[in-house]
């Protein structure tokens, strides 16, 4: 499958945005154009990204949380990272994980240490995970990611399992993504790190990853091989932020007109310092918080249907700013080791976390925050994915799914592993939440699933 990188990234059209500067009245025009959903431009996004005042950067951001709830409501989706190894055959200059790092403890789970390790983020509470591995396809092939995908489904801890695993590995050919599309996975995500071809050669000298081209190529062989939900996302801090932003908007645009499917989840991590790795500068390009929260918003306006995915390499303060700009899913309690969570605990992480609550802590205060904490698999497996789930989401229907099945999924967390505290707060949450449910028919059903659980029935859902 041979596709030229330049027809996805044209870096000539994004460094002609770069410094789009529009009047306050066009900018609330673009504003009040997308409430209807539909997206921006790459202009308009250039924009919005160089709007300087704070004025104007508040109404950006009420926009994005408007937006934001209009698609998804208040649900939060949670899930944790399961790392099932650290060897790597890549050498990016950024990474702990990079393949010539001799100052790390090397480990690579076997697939019934994964299993362990699944246990444990089943004891936690949650439903979902986010499957890694380093890119090493000998060690970390697809027999051994299909061996430790099923026995992880096969696994159930009291009435804890994971129902929805989704996967970051390696970039694959068609024929091995079909394969990996077998396996019952969720989404696929791979992250460019850098959209700019100068800095992208510079930050990965070597391994397969040295090429530009197969790795901004991957989600076209993924979707030809038959993957349905994929993410996609940079890594803040190896350029400017804002062609960064620019090009991740590019491709997510590219491929949305390809194949009618644009990415499931975005992403924005931001770099963070790792064992063995030294810049002059770190990050070798800086980003202010108030950046970073525009970055967020413009992601919400101009990719409103996509969720938006930040990790615990952020603050709790951070995070729960940014989940008013925009942000869909986060990670909780994470361990970002192999074998962190219950195995090696003092393996070496892949990068430095900033937020390491429990995940009661975090659903606590999201429940206080007015948010409902969702650990929800249902879109996965009743097929509402790939196109039938962007269709629901691009309309701003698919909240209809959200809000029920994350208050079932929070029903299961309060009832299994919540602490009283957490549980009370809980409660009065879905009761009020009742309450706003217009449907008749539709609130006497929740409300008969959520009495069902209480007598034991798990897995309720629509």
């Amino acid at each position: 499958m041979q596709i030229n990188d330049l027809e996805i990234i044209n870096e000539e059209k994004i460094n002609e945005n770069l410094g789009v500067k529009f009047d306050k009245k066009r900018i609330e025009d673009i504003l009040q154009k997308s409430l209807e959903l539909k997206g921006l431009t790459i202009e308009e996004a250039a924009a919005l990204l160089n709007v300087e005042d704070m004025e104007t950067i508040e109404k950006i951001f009420h926009t994005a949380k408007e937006i934001k709830e209009k698609i998804y409501g208040k649900r939060i989706v949670l899930f944790a990272p399961l790392y099932a190894s650290n060897f790597c055959s890549n050498n990016c200059v950024y990474c702990g994980f990079r393949r010539d790092n001799q100052s790390i403890r090397r480990v690579h789970l076997t697939p019934d240490e994964v299993v362990q390790e699944a246990k444990a983020i089943m004891n936690l509470g949650h439903k979902r995970i986010v499957l890694l591995t380093g890119e090493d396809y000998k060690l970390s092939g697809l027999d051994y990611i299909e061996e430790i995908v099923d026995k992880i489904y096969h696994e159930k801890v009291f009435n804890g399992e994971i129902r929805r695993i989704n996967i970051n590995i390696a970039p694959l050919s068609v024929e091995d993504f079909k394969r990996l599309a077998s396996f019952g996975l969720g989404t696929y995500q791979l992250f460019q790190e850098t959209y700019h071809r100068e800095t992208y050669k510079v930050m990965h000298p070597a391994g397969k990853k040295a090429d530009y081209n197969w790795r901004v190529t991957a989600m076209d062989r993924a979707i030809a091989g038959g993957i349905q939900d994929y993410g996609i996302g940079p890594l803040y801090g190896l350029a400017d932020y804002k062609f960064e932003t620019l090009a991740t908007l590019m491709h997510a645009q590219y491929l949305d007109k390809k194949y009618g499917v644009g990415p499931h989840t975005i992403s924005v991590p931001r770099i963070e310092p790792a064992e063995g790795v030294k810049f002059s500068n770190n990050p070798p390009v800086q980003m202010s918080d108030l950046e970073f929260k525009k970055i967020v918003a413009v992601f919400r306006i101009a990719v409103p249907y996509t969720g938006l995915i930040l990790s615990t390499r952020e603050t709790p303060k951070m995070r729960k700013e940014l989940l008013e700009l925009g942000v869909s899913q986060i990670s909780a309690e994470s361990k970002v080791n192999p074998g962190g969570y219950e195995i090696y605990k003092s393996s070496t992480e892949q990068f430095t976390m900033s937020d390491n609550r429990k995940v009661d802590e975090v659903v606590y205060e999201l429940i206080k925050d007015g948010y409902i904490p969702s650990f929800c698999t249902a879109c996965y497996r009743k097929g509402r994915v790939g196109k039938d789930f962007m269709d629901l989401a691009k309309e701003g229907v698919i909240n209809k799914y959200c809000q029920p099945n994350a208050l079932t999924t929070l029903v299961e967390y309060l009832l299994d592993y919540a602490a009283e505290e957490t549980k009370k707060a809980g409660f009065q949450l879905i009761e009020k939440e009742l309450e706003s449910i217009q449907i008749p028919a539709a609130k006497e059903r929740l409300k008969k699933q959520l009495e069902e659980m209480k007598c034991g029935s798990r897995d309720l859902y629509v």
